[in-house]
């Protein structure tokens, strides 16, 4: 017990140092004020939190909190299936599939984005081919719109969701499904009685790391969507870089984080009602 206790010594040290002490460095600032240089005030003040609420910033919010989860769904969409099949496949298959989806580590994260920008612009390779082939008359808008965000986002965060349930996936005893054959079970029933709970703590991983990893991105957003589109975090950083409103910036961190722990526990508390249900046989 007190080896143990040895042990979790400095990763204890490690996240009270650089991510509870910065995280109450913020709380505090949140409730300060600050002059007409930018410069914090040690006044307590609730000028941050009041701003939040005007509609513009209120609207940027709904803005990120529906694309952080449309971009969940769609991975969980895409990833589910391609796990399913890797964890199922040949070793060498396995081992191919899982270079394949890490292979995008391997390149820095910006030029991947810069990438489509290539790709989407007006004279992009996509807007060239659809008019080499005749499918258009004139190119298509693509850069700098909601869509072109997304997309970047979802490529982006994919492995975040492949990996987590494969891994899941893969450590399923496949004995349940052989016995839920033998009883009869089709393969349906044997998917959503079996697999599905049991690849369970895969998709919650996945579906946390993709949401809170999209909803505080602001590159894609600054690349793909140049000044159409803007997140939340894009007027955090805005904030603390650019406008030197700290107790503004630091208030939206901390209604960020609260409503990003809210979500996280209701997805949750929802996986866990679902599992309970499927075990009940409903």
């Amino acid at each position: 017990m007190r080896k143990s206790r040895f042990l979790l010594t400095p990763v204890l040290l490690w996240l009270c140092l650089f991510l509870i002490v910065p995280m109450l460095i913020v709380v505090g600032i949140s409730f300060l004020s600050r002059d007409a240089l930018g410069n914090i005030v040690f006044s307590f003040s609730l000028e941050g939190y009041k701003t939040f609420f005007d509609p513009l910033y209120l609207g940027i919010y709904w803005d990120t909190l529906v694309l952080s989860l449309l971009t969940t769904v769609i991975c969980l969409l895409v990833s589910y299936p391609l796990a399913y099949y890797i964890a199922g496949a040949s070793p060498r298959i396995q081992t191919w599939g899982l270079i394949l989806i890490t292979v995008p580590f391997w390149i820095n994260f910006l030029i991947r984005t810069y990438a489509w920008v290539l790709l989407l612009r007006t004279q992009g390779v996509v807007n060239s081919l659809l008019l080499w082939m005749g499918w258009i008359d004139e190119p298509i808008q693509m850069l700098y719109t909601y869509g072109a965000v997304l997309l970047g986002m979802v490529y982006n965060f994919i492995p975040f969701m492949v990996l987590p349930i494969y891994v899941a996936l893969e450590q399923m005893d496949k004995r349940l499904l052989d016995a839920a054959s033998d009883l009869g079970a089709s393969r349906w029933k044997a998917f959503r009685h079996i697999t599905l709970p049991q690849s369970k703590s895969g998709i919650m991983t996945g579906a946390v790391l993709v949401y809170v990893s999209t909803s505080g991105m602001f590159v894609v957003t600054d690349i793909l969507g140049g000044a159409k589109s803007s997140m939340i975090s894009n007027i955090i950083q805005q904030q603390f870089l650019g406008a030197r409103n700290w107790p503004f910036g630091a208030a939206l961190s901390v209604i960020f984080v609260a409503t990003s722990l809210v979500l996280i526990l209701l997805f949750n508390r929802a996986m866990q009602a679902r599992h309970q249900r499927v075990g009940e046989g409903r």
